[in-house]
Parts: structure tokens; sequence; C-alpha cells
């Protein structure tokens, strides 16, 4: 993996400098994670069969996601007493709306590490795989203790409507003509995977996995840029606007790093949905 990516991911995972608790906790979190990815290279070379892999993975992603819970709790808890900003919609609405876009990410990394044959790209998906499940149970710890909702049962993005956020930002995305843009919540975010497309990569294996994961998770990361940059700037917490600034940051080197796999592989990348 670049030197890029690699660094790209470790701004993924800082949060709040104020925040020592939630800092120390996610120290030892990055320890584990250097352990896991070497029972990964071990698993590999041990012939583990892939459902046992696969079991594995959703074992490690559900630690992850209730240590990532844990830290949002942690980290909210002194800003609270320090009279913190309330949370507004787009704090509310990213929160709900990314941990969404965060679990299928999880998901297709997870069948990656099972299918996949390329060990660059399968420690790339575990990369995703942890840095995400940790940011979603963090976001979902900040919605226990705001008292809202994990999902908005109105839809997806209905937070970016006001001020134009959703029509200004998706006019940049490939392939999104200005028609096609909504002005209010969607039953379905940009860049995520269709369930046809999910079957299909839980079928592959080898080079073909690889590809099509590649193919997926670039589509993926392009449609969640959206909605991180928005809540860069239009939140109103500083634990929300310093995690969707380095999930910026890490997902536009990431977005290189494929756009740089596929290229090798001579595979085309896939048109926005």
């Amino acid at each position: 993996m670049s030197t890029e990516a690699v660094g790209g991911n470790e701004s993924g995972r800082a949060d709040d400098p104020d925040d020592s608790d939630a800092v120390r906790a996610e120290s030892g979190l990055g320890e584990s994670g250097r352990a896991a990815s070497a029972d990964l290279d071990s698993t590999e070379a041990d012939g583990s069969s892939p459902r046992r892999r696969t079991t594995l993975f959703v074992l490690l992603g559900a630690c992850l996601l209730l240590t990532g819970f844990a830290i949002g709790v942690i980290a909210r808890i002194p800003l609270q007493d320090k009279g913190d900003a309330a949370p507004n919609a787009v704090d509310v609405g990213f929160c709900q709306d990314m941990s969404v876009h965060h679990a299928q990410a999880v998901q297709m990394a997870a069948l990656e590490l099972s299918g996949g044959s390329d060990p660059e790209i399968k420690r790339f998906a575990y990369d995703i795989l942890t840095t995400q499940q940790n940011q979603a149970g963090r976001m979902q710890g900040w919605l226990q203790l705001w008292q809202r909702p994990s999902v908005d049962p109105d839809g997806y993005m209905g937070w970016m409507s006001a001020h134009g956020g959703m029509h200004d930002s998706m006019g940049s995305m490939p392939s999104m003509s200005m028609s096609a843009q909504p002005t209010g919540a969607v039953q379905s975010m940009p860049g995520m995977a269709t369930a046809t497309e999910m079957n299909r990569l839980r079928q592959l294996t080898g080079p073909e996995q690889d590809t099509l994961f590649l193919q997926l998770m670039l589509r993926h990361h392009q449609g969640g840029i959206t909605m991180v940059d928005y809540a860069s700037t239009h939140a109103d917490t500083d634990a929300v606007r310093t995690l969707a600034t380095s999930m910026n940051a890490t997902q536009q080197g990431e977005i290189q790093l494929m756009t740089q796999l596929l290229t090798a592989r001579n595979a085309p990348p896939l048109p926005m949905t």
C-alpha cells in the first residue's frame, strides 16, 4: 500500500486532540489492530476456510463497533460539561446516514478479506473494515447521547437540503446530472452498491473479486465524499466536524489509491448511482 494511503488512514482515526480519554482509547485500538493484522497474514498462510475467516471478521467488526461506541460516549462527556454546541440537523443526520454508509463498506471489505487474492488489496480492505466500523460505533454513541434514533425513518440526506447543500455538492459528482439531483430526503445514498452488485461480490473469488471490490469501493467513497464535505463545514459540534474532516482526508487518499490499482488492472471505474 502506498505511503499516502497509510497516512490518510491514520488521519481517519484521529479525533479531537482535546479529548485525551478518546485518544488513549484509540491508541489501545491501534495496538489491537496491528495484532489483528498479523493474525490476518497467518490466517491466509494456514489456509483457513473462507467461512471461518468471514466469521472472524464479523466478530472483529462487532468488537470494533462496541469500541467505537465507547469512544463516542467517552469523548462527548467532557465536551458536554464544557458547554459544547448542541447538535443540529447536520450533526444528527450525518451520523445517522454515514453509519449506514459505513456499514456497507465494512460488509464489502469483509467479503474481500474472505475471498480476495491480492495481499495489498486485502490489507487495504482490512484497514477500511477496522477504521469505518470504529467510526460507525463512535457516531452511534453520539446519537445515543443526543437521544436521537440510529437511522432517520424519513430517508437519507434530507439534512443536506438546507442552503442548497445537496444540490451544490452532488453537482460535481461523476456521472450525476443536474436534473437527477434530489432536493429532499432520498431512499438511497449515492455510491451505494445494489443488492445485485453485493450478491455478485459474494459469488466472485480471487482476482475477479479484487477488481469488483475496488470498483464498488471507489464509487462508494466518491458517493460519501459529498456528505463528508457538507458535514465538515455545517455541523455545529466540534466532534462531528473533526471526524468529517478526517474522513475527507482519508477517503480522498484512498480514492487515489483505488484509482491507481484499477488502472493497473485495466479496469474502468463504475458510473455513479
